[in-house]
């Protein structure tokens, strides 16, 4: 019979922006990947039952706005159902407690003037956050043998990421010459670096936090600032509609009274260092 190294980490969406980079800390401690189907109950038992995990990373999601819209069953499969699975195992597979970090978004609150906190009213902006919304409520009601960590990560952007996230769709017109028409960027958002991200789940990590936080900068950007930043061909730029002018910006209490400090510089001038040299 095949022996199975028995991993205290699990991690599923090790291949995904978030979970590569989050992947290369976590690693050094003994990391067993998931690489089944999220929608499959039995590869999920397999490798619970294959493991002793007493730590997982949840971080297997469409994340995409535009293709949750566009493949709404799948997304919710995946984001939801796929959660789903995953919890429902758990509680059958080991008989006490691990640590689960689920990976969700700001994309479960409404638009606001103020700063959102993670006591504030509910209400997903996009399908993308009405299926991550569910998966939170389905931890916290099932939660017998978890201890949940929720992270309602707001905006960040990588050079890993595809082209139908704003940024990297951006420079990729740029670069490729091509004509910039632009819809509805006259909102205000929270970004974070990708590091930063990371470097929060690792405090949340390391000090076994339960419970929901936000992982947001606090700070709002104009996204048509970001575009005029990064315009570095000075290209005319065509806006062809604008929606009413929103605010997603969270408050970052919880974490900064973890010892997580905010990160000071400006975001264009980080975006230009990443995208543009």
């Amino acid at each position: 019979m095949k022996k199975f190294k028995k991993y205290k980490i699990g991690i599923t969406g090790h291949d995904g922006v978030l979970g590569s980079h989050l992947l290369k800390y976590i690693e050094r401690f003994g990391v067993s990947k998931f690489n089944g189907d999220i929608r499959k109950k039995n590869d999920i038992k397999k490798w619970l039952e294959n493991n002793n995990f007493s730590f997982i990373f949840h971080l297997a999601a469409v994340v995409s706005t535009k293709h949750s819209l566009e493949n709404k069953q799948h997304t919710k499969n995946v984001n939801f159902q796929g959660t789903k699975n995953l919890v429902d195992q758990i509680n059958i597979s080991y008989k006490r407690k691990i640590w689960l970090f689920y990976s969700s978004t700001s994309h479960v609150y409404n638009f606001s003037q103020k700063k959102l906190s993670e006591s504030d009213l509910v209400k997903p902006i996009s399908f993308y956050g009405k299926t991550k919304l569910l998966g939170e409520r389905y931890i916290i009601k099932n939660c017998k043998n978890i201890n949940y960590c929720i992270g309602r990560i707001f905006s960040f952007t990588s050079k890993n990421q595809n082209k139908n996230f704003l940024i990297p769709g951006l420079i990729n017109k740029i670069k490729n010459n091509k004509k910039i028409v632009l819809n509805n960027i006259n909102h205000y958002r929270d970004f974070l670096t990708l590091e930063d991200v990371c470097n929060v789940i690792k405090i949340l990590f390391i000090k076994k936090k339960i419970g929901i936080f936000n992982i947001c900068s606090g700070k709002k950007i104009k996204l048509i600032n970001i575009v005029e930043g990064l315009n570095f061909f000075n290209k005319k730029i065509i806006i062809k509609k604008q929606n009413k002018l929103t605010t997603l910006v969270g408050s970052n209490y919880k974490i900064k009274k973890l010892g997580w400090k905010v990160p000071s510089g400006n975001y264009i001038s980080y975006l230009q260092k990443v995208f543009l040299n």
